[in-house]
């Protein structure tokens, strides 16, 4: 029931096919990462492929943030997504959602923003939307994915609605980081703008009709 509702409101992960020889080209890029974990990525390919290529394997969670040069990160006080408080480190299975994050200016944000990725059965959806004050205050920046341990990193329970979200309950050290900026968000085109005042249900039901191609705030991604 809720992968069929998830199909019909939100957008799904992207199902993406490598070719060997892309695959090769990622392997290759391990070698490719500076003393500080900053991966020095010059490939043809988007980045969304490879960080979805590297999560995948199952070895890191990801986290997305405007600050460059994070060292440790340090369990904060937030909520999880059914409002319950929580002192961890947050990351994300799916590194679509932590790109988002990255992307994302905070302090251009005016009034409310809505996002998340939840977990069905067999794929992920996702949502993301701001309110137009913030969309008109050019709150795109660039910014950093952060690979991070996954053996640190547990995920509450299932509880109806599930989302991505991994809890470390220590500081923690990056693996590596990625730099990247708005072009290279694979949901960039599928950012919807809610009213303020409008219920949370009101924005799930109505964000992809808000996100058709004559709604989108830019071109297509290709796959």
């Amino acid at each position: 029931m809720l992968d069929w509702l998830c199909r019909i409101f939100l957008h799904p992960a992207p199902a993406i096919k490598f070719s060997t020889e892309e695959m090769q080209a990622y392997e290759q890029l391990a070698l490719n990462v500076t003393e500080d974990g900053l991966i020095e990525y010059d490939l043809p390919y988007a980045k969304f492929r490879y960080l979805t290529y590297v999560s995948l394997k199952g070895l890191y969670v990801f986290h997305g943030s405007n600050h460059t040069g994070i060292r440790i990160f340090e369990p904060r006080e937030q909520t999880l997504y059914n409002g319950q408080w929580t002192k961890a480190v947050f990351a994300a299975s799916d590194p679509h959602w932590p790109m988002f994050y990255a992307i994302f200016n905070r302090s251009r944000l005016k009034g409310s923003f809505r996002n998340g990725c939840i977990r069905g059965r067999r794929q992920n959806y996702h949502f993301y939307s701001l309110n137009q004050s913030t969309i008109s205050n050019d709150p795109w920046t660039e910014g950093m994915v952060y690979f991070l341990p996954r053996e640190s990193f547990t995920t509450p329970g299932p509880r109806g609605i599930s989302f991505d979200e991994w809890l470390c309950h220590e500081p923690v050290a990056p693996i590596a980081k990625l730099k990247v900026c708005q072009d290279d968000c694979y949901y960039r085109n599928k950012i919807a703008v809610h009213n303020d005042g409008e219920s949370l249900i009101k924005t799930w039901l109505l964000y992809k009709t808000r996100t058709t191609p004559r709604r989108t705030l830019g071109g297509n991604s290709d796959e």
